[in-house]
Formats: structure tokens, C-alpha cells, sequence
């Protein structure tokens, strides 16, 4: 059981919740036949994660599943983030055994502490022989949803997490994580009466590539088009995915904003993976040295069929 800190190893303090709870803290109780050997990998706010130690979460689950005694791996993480890391960690996860990523969205010392009994239930889950295969999942309040597609639903609901398809192809970018430092991706948010600049930032800011936060099915105003269309000829890998939370992303509309034009200008199409995980995607990617056809093939093909 890999610790990272967040809600469920903290207790609420004068400033605001912390995490303080070391990994023995958090060991559940379980079966007599199964042992959880805790693995204290850093205590912070997922909020505050960087990308380094996001692929520093990746290698530690490489690391548990060298032993050849270890038959899955729990992660507790903070919710900020954990669609994020659980899906960055199934990008490389070609190992078979389970790794179940949990949380918590109420402190430890609070009335309704969910914490102790998510973290029972991914043991079990990891434990259990039926999940192999499946992927990284995420289990929250009684809840078990693949990371693919997943995401934070509510703030405050013990069941945190909803998907945008149940159904995601698991596509994988290498057997192992990059060991190279991780590229920088920019997410920008689409709104009537943003700024064309905020593209032109991230390029003149050296991002390797940028995800685009666009409004419905991936539409956005004919200044940004221009934008992309100058970052793409500048070889920075643009990919459009949508604010909303469920359905396809697709290039439909036109219009000088429209998803037609965004595609026309060389920007690839995250059919269902959305921002957030889009842009671990694109970093994951990247830092593999995929070229932009490697990265095009990869959203297809992260799409059902």
C-alpha cells in the first residue's frame, strides 16, 4: 500500500485539514491470509502534486510489483488529483496484477471519516485475483470504476467519482515510465471572450504541447483557431477536449471556431478522455519522444470501437 498523503491521512488542525497520518496509520485490518505492507511515498495535498512526483507514483508501483510475492497494489491519494495519477499510472500499467487507487472525502478525525473503509475496500479489491487485468481502478464509496474516463463528480458525496464511458480501450504508452524529466503541457479553459493570447503564452513559454478545455463538442472562438494553427506550425502538439462531462468530443461545427477548423488547423481530438486526463496523456506521450502521429493514434485508439 503506497501512501501519497491527502483527506485520508489527514486531521483537521487550526489550518485547515493536513495530512499527519503515516502509512502504518492507514493500514486496514484484513483477512488473516492477506498482509499490506505500507510504503510511506510522500504526504501531501493532491492539489499541490507536481508532474514529477505524479511519475514518481508510476515507478513506486513498478517498484512494489518487482517482487514476485506482490499480488496488487493499493494507492490512497488525495481526490483533487486522483483522476490524474491513477490514470498515469495505468498508462504504463502492463503488469497485470491490480492497482486499486483510493481516497478519502472526509478528514480522519471528522464524524463521517470515509477514509479507513474505502482503504479496507481497495485492499480487498487488490487482493482479490478476479481483478486482474482490469487495469488501474478507483474505488470510493462503494464504488469500483476503471481510470479511464474517470472523474471527480462531487465535493462533498462519499461515492466522488463518476465516468465519462465505462467502456475505454486501455491503450498503453510504454511498459515502463520515461526516466527523463516529464514534458510540460499547458491546459487552457475556452470561454466566450478568452484571450488568443493565453495560446500564444504557453508557446512562447516553451510547453511542449497544450490540451484545449473547449465549450461543447470541441468548439472555441476564430481567434483561438488562429492561435493553435501558429502553435501547430511552431511543432507544439495541440490535442481539444470539452469542459462537459459526458459524451463524445467530436469536430462538427464550423465557423472559424468550430471543432472542423480546430482539426483544419492541425489540432488532434480527444474523443473521450477529458482535459485532465488528456493532458497526462499528452505528457506521458511526449515523454516517450511520441511524434504527433504517435499521439493521434493513440486518442483513436483510446476511443471504443
Amino acid at each position: 500500500m503506497i501512501t501519497t498523503g491527502g483527506t485520508a491521512a489527514s486531521r483537521t488542525t487550526d489550518d485547515g485539514a493536513v495530512p499527519v497520518l503515516s502509512a502504518a496509520d492507514l493500514v486496514p485490518p484484513t483477512s488473516d491470509d492477506v498482509t499490506v505492507t505500507p510504503v510511506e511515498l510522500m504526504a501531501v495535498d493532491s492539489s499541490s502534486m507536481t508532474t514529477r512526483q505524479q511519475f514518481e507514483v508510476v515507478r513506486a508501483v513498478a517498484d512494489a510489483f518487482a517482487d514476485p510475492e506482490v499480488v496488487g497494489v493499493v494507492v490512497t491519494h488525495g481526490t483533487d488529483t486522483l483522476e490524474e495519477t491513477a490514470f498515469l499510472v495505468d498508462l504504463f500499467a502492463a503488469d497485470p496484477r491490480p492497482v486499486v487507487f483510493t481516497g478519502a472525502q472526509y478528514p480522519s478525525d471528522h464524524p463521517d471519516s470515509d477514509g479507513p473503509a474505502n482503504i479496507a475496500a481497495a485492499a480487498a479489491l487488490a487482493a482479490d485475483p478476479d481483478n486482474r487485468g482490469r487495469g488501474v481502478l478507483v474505488a470510493l464509496g462503494g464504488r469500483v470504476l476503471g481510470a479511464r474516463g474517470v472523474f471527480k463528480c462531487s465535493t462533498t458525496d462519499t461515492a466522488a467519482f463518476d465516468t465519462v464511458n465505462a467502456g475505454l480501450p486501455r491503450p498503453l504508452v510504454a511498459d515502463s515510465a520515461p526516466v527523463a524529466l516529464p514534458s510540460r503541457v499547458d491546459l487552457v479553459a475556452l470561454y466566450p471572450g478568452v484571450s488568443p493570447g493565453t495560446i500564444a503564452a504557453a508557446v512562447e513559454q516553451r510547453a511542449a504541447g497544450i490540451v484545449l478545455s473547449a465549450t461543447g463538442s470541441g468548439n472555441t472562438h476564430p481567434d483561438i483557431t488562429a492561435q493553435v494553427s501558429l502553435a501547430v506550425h511552431r511543432d507544439v502538439v495541440v490535442v481539444v477536449s470539452t469542459r462537459v462531462p459526458f459524451g463524445a468530443v467530436e469536430p462538427t461545427y464550423g465557423g472559424g471556431g468550430g471543432g472542423v477548423d480546430l482539426q483544419r488547423a492541425g489540432a488532434i481530438f480527444s474523443p473521450w478522455l477529458r482535459a485532465p486526463q488528456a493532458r497526462m496523456a499528452l505528457i506521458a506521450l511526449l515523454s516517450a519522444g511520441a511524434d504527433r502521429q504517435g499521439v493521434a493514434d493513440f486518442f483513436s485508439a483510446s476511443s471504443p470501437a
